[in-house]
């Protein structure tokens, strides 16, 4: 009878567990996918490209002087964070640092790293079309650095050159009346440009850290005018002939409340973006329809207005 008892018992133990592993246990939440691409294991990237809907942000810097008082990075650190603010609020991959960009005209200051023309246009066109490889065919390029926009808007523009299956797209922020009006009362200064009230009042916000403010006013940043007699005309020494401390504006005005309010409104304005690129199926189809007539010129029939 002791016997029995005890089969009985284990019988019941055996079925107890059993039962706690049936389908009615409840199974542990996934973590949360990390927005950092490097953070990333290989089976949670597959999800995360599908979480984001094939989209994909590359923030762009620049390693160069930043004024006496900002680090050589400012670029790369501010365009990340609005990066990562925005991909947070709508779930999107984040590209590790990339400071591959167009800064020739810093060669004269401490610090600065600039690659050669050819190696910036294969190095980022491999890297997107590395990234389309991995089902990320919505790339949003997000610049930090004024210097990189003509070589950007090229690179946009040189994706015409063969026929892709991905798509770049790049971040080009514009605000209303309101917004601009709200951003000119916090203004203290006139002239800005590099390392001013702007990006240090950035920097300020995110990273006061990193800020030597004391040292905002131990160079110039105002515009020398050394090619002022030259009229009409462009060239590329331009930068230097004005800024040759690769300084604009008065850094010591930077407050963290102007930065702030500076950061919600481009991390805003990229959010929106977001989700304008993740619905667009118009682009895609308008570029298949530009490589197709593109093959065949002679085949090309005029566009009539519907």
């Amino acid at each position: 009878m002791k016997r029995s008892c005890l089969i009985l018992a284990a019988a019941l133990v055996v079925l107890t567990a059993l039962a706690g592993a049936g389908p009615q246990a409840a199974k542990p939440a996934a973590a949360p996918l990390s927005v950092h691409y490097e953070e990333l294991t290989s089976p949670d990237f597959a999800r995360a490209v599908a979480q984001s809907g094939g989209t994909c942000i590359v923030p762009l810097g620049i390693l160069e002087k930043h004024g006496p008082h900002l680090p050589l990075g400012t670029d790369l650190i501010d365009c990340r964070e609005i990066s990562l603010r925005a991909a947070a609020a709508d779930y999107t991959i984040v590209f590790p640092p990339y400071f591959v960009g167009q800064i020739f005209e810093a060669e004269h200051q401490p610090g600065t790293i600039a690659y050669g023309s050819r190696m910036m246009l294969d190095l980022l066109q491999r890297t997107c079309d590395e990234l389309a490889r991995n089902g990320l065919k919505k790339i949003i390029l997000v610049n930090g650095h004024g210097g990189n926009d003509p070589f950007l808007h090229f690179f946009c523009q040189a994706q015409l050159e063969t026929r892709r299956d991905y798509i770049v797209y790049l971040f080009e922020p514009s605000y209303d009346e309101a917004t601009e009006a709200k951003l000119d009362k916090m203004r203290k200064t006139t002239v800005d440009g590099h390392a001013g009230e702007e990006e240090t009042s950035v920097m300020l916000a995110h990273h006061p850290e990193l800020v030597r403010l004391d040292r905002a006013k131990d160079e110039s940043g105002e515009d020398q005018k050394r090619q002022a007699g030259l009229k009409n005309a462009y060239t590329g020494i331009w930068w230097y002939a004005g800024q040759p401390n690769h300084y604009r504006g008065d850094g010591s005005a930077g407050n963290a409340a102007f930065g702030q309010v500076l950061l919600e409104t481009e991390t805003a304005a990229l959010v929106e973006m977001i989700r304008s690129v993740k619905k667009d199926a118009v682009t895609a189809e308008l570029q298949k329809r530009f490589f197709d007539d593109a093959a065949k010129p002679l085949e090309t029939k005029p566009f009539i207005k519907k």
